[in-house]
């Protein structure tokens, strides 16, 4: 079984010790000798799923992780689902006594079930319960397949206690050749009719979700956003287009005559506004583009959906939906619109290019001017947070491997991003208590390339399994932590007090329920009895650089480290 594992390359483990996964687990550190896979120890299942999740958005393959029986699995299951939501490659190998005259005790009865893998079918690619050797070894080769095959995803096998523990009694015992699927491209005739309209078009729009698969996705996304001379809204569910680029988010969905989608899950939120926190009749939203509006979907969503979890969104009604991996496509479409574009076309397009150049110039000057302001505030400002952070990292080899929707974008708003590992969007499932863990993956697959890795974390996030803290000290994975502290669940705070306001109720009681005060969570102890480096609790903005400053100096040394900064709330 360890020898399957194998070759395909898997390089981690990160786990929680099962005990009917005991028989890989010996196998791994003795005849494996702990090394591809290497075992990382884990304090929770989904800290565990959360750091492959992490580590395949920067490395692009899976890690395998092994999981007990049903109560392992119940604990994976909510960073599964985040995998699952957000199309990351993942394999989980699940535990489990089916031969019930095997099961020794109660906790083995217990921890045994019919179908092991029944929880989290409706939210993985594909399972399978292998019955014999050989048949583990053809599973594991198409478990990886599967994952790795656009659109991608997780994937569960079985593994008995019988086919880990009993002598080898199969003959004949091989290791099935592993092919990878060339990833689906759109059809000819219909790219030539996307070209077409776009080239033709006076106010195209791209709009990105998650197309850059690989670093070369994103070189293909210029290319096309530069030869139609198109402003690109970048989604920021991946590191898809360089922030810096003057056709970088200063497109208009208002004014759009032509809008190419590329992976992008929700066009309906695309189209029309709804706000979260109203109930607006469903049956009439406000649309935001012209009747005319020409509207192009290329992706692979379409080629893989599951009924009972409903992350698809409302239906798309598009004009055009090009089935096929975006990233595998781009260069068939660019081809195309490069043979229609004329002389005089070329040089009207370059004229549109400039004009959204200086949109584009006049919007990184209000976002600095705005950055500025409350620049002294106590607590501290995300914005004020960001800046500071960039003005020591900007020279270095970085990758932020948190989302930086709850510091209000600033990142994105004041950084230069421009490399694939430089970003690697959010959770997918939107579920809390990916980010410590997803980071911690993350870091750990940067650590080969000598990256800076930072992760901006949310302190409600963080509770949910701070154990992961451990597991970053223990196997010496380098991570800058910057806590983004503002000492709650804003975001449900935001919530309660719409709904407050909506009831004409008061609004002064909408902490209740929401806020993690009385007491303060000290994160920077928390940090230390994990073994950590931490500094903080930061409330005056004059200590904000000399805090990254010490951190960093501890990072750049191989260690994790964890700065807490008391910040405001979201606007």
């Amino acid at each position: 079984m360890l020898d399957v594992i194998k070759s395909l390359g898997i390089e981690y483990c990160p786990a929680n010790p099962a005990s009917n996964c005991r028989g890989l687990h010996e196998s791994m550190i003795n005849y494996g000798g702990n090394k591809n896979p290497e075992l990382l120890t884990c304090c929770h299942e989904e800290s565990a799923i959360g750091m492959a999740h992490g580590f395949a958005k920067i490395e692009g393959k899976p890690l395998m992780t092994m999981v007990h029986g049903t109560v392992g699995t119940q604990h994976a299951t909510m960073a599964i689902y985040n995998a699952f939501c957000d199309r990351v490659p993942a394999i989980v190998i699940l535990g489990n006594e089916m031969d019930a005259t095997a099961r020794r005790s109660f906790g083995e009865w217990a921890h045994s079930v019919q179908d092991a893998a029944v929880i989290i079918r409706d939210y993985t690619k594909w399972d399978d319960t292998p019955t014999s050797l050989q048949h583990f070894a053809e599973s594991m080769v198409r478990a990886y397949k599967i994952a790795m095959t656009p659109p991608m995803g997780p994937v569960a096998v079985v593994a008995s206690g019988k086919l880990q523990e009993e002598p080898i009694e199969e003959s004949n015992l091989r290791i099935p050749k592993l092919a990878m699927t060339i990833p689906p491209q759109g059809d000819h005739n219909a790219l030539v009719e996307a070209a077409r309209l776009l080239v033709a078009a006076e106010n195209p729009l791209i709009v990105a979700g998650r197309v850059a698969r690989t670093p070369n996705g994103i070189n293909l996304l210029v290319d096309l956003a530069e030869t139609l001379q198109a402003p690109v809204n970048d989604q920021r569910k991946r590191m898809n287009f360089p922030s810096s680029h003057p056709l970088n988010g200063v497109g208009n969905v208002a004014e759009a005559d032509v809008i190419l989608a590329l992976e992008v899950e929700d066009i309906f939120m695309l189209t029309h506004r709804i706000s979260p926190l109203n109930r607006i009749r469903m049956d009439q939203p406000q649309r935001l583009i012209k009747d005319s509006t020409k509207l192009i979907s290329i992706s692979c969503m379409d080629l893989f959906q599951h009924a009972n979890y409903q992350d698809f969104a409302r239906y798309n009604e598009v004009d055009m939906a090009i089935a096929g991996d975006a990233e595998a496509t781009l260069p068939m479409l660019i081809e195309a619109c490069k043979r229609l574009l004329t002389t005089d076309r070329k040089r009207a397009l370059l004229n549109r290019g400039a004009k959204l150049a200086e949109i584009h110039r006049r919007n990184g000057e209000q976002a600095r001017s705005m950055a500025a302001r409350g620049w002294d505030s106590s607590p501290l400002t995300p914005a004020r947070i960001s800046a500071e952070l960039w003005a020591q990292i900007k020279n270095e080899d970085w990758s932020l491997v948190g989302n930086d929707w709850y510091s209000d974008y600033w990142p994105t708003r004041l950084w230069n991003f421009e490399k694939h590992y430089q970003f690697i969007g959010g959770s997918g499932g939107e579920g809390v208590g990916y980010g410590a863990p997803a980071a911690v993956g993350a870091a750990l697959a940067n650590r080969k390339y000598g990256r800076l890795t930072i992760n901006l974390q949310n302190d409600g996030d963080l509770n949910y399994a701070p154990g992961v803290l451990w597991t970053a000290v223990h196997h010496q994975i380098p991570l800058l932590t910057i806590m983004n502290n503002n000492r709650g669940y804003h975001q449900e705070l935001m919530y309660i007090t719409n709904m407050c306001a909506r009831a004409n109720r008061d609004v002064s009681r909408a902490h209740i329920g929401t806020k993690l005060t009385e007491p303060n969570i000290d994160y920077v102890s928390m940090a230390k009895a994990y073994g950590m480096f931490g500094v903080g609790p930061i409330t005056d903005p004059k200590d904000v650089a000399p805090a990254i400053k010490r951190a960093l100096e501890v990072v750049k040394r191989g260690e994790p480290a964890l700065v807490d900064t008391v910040t405001q709330g979201r606007g």
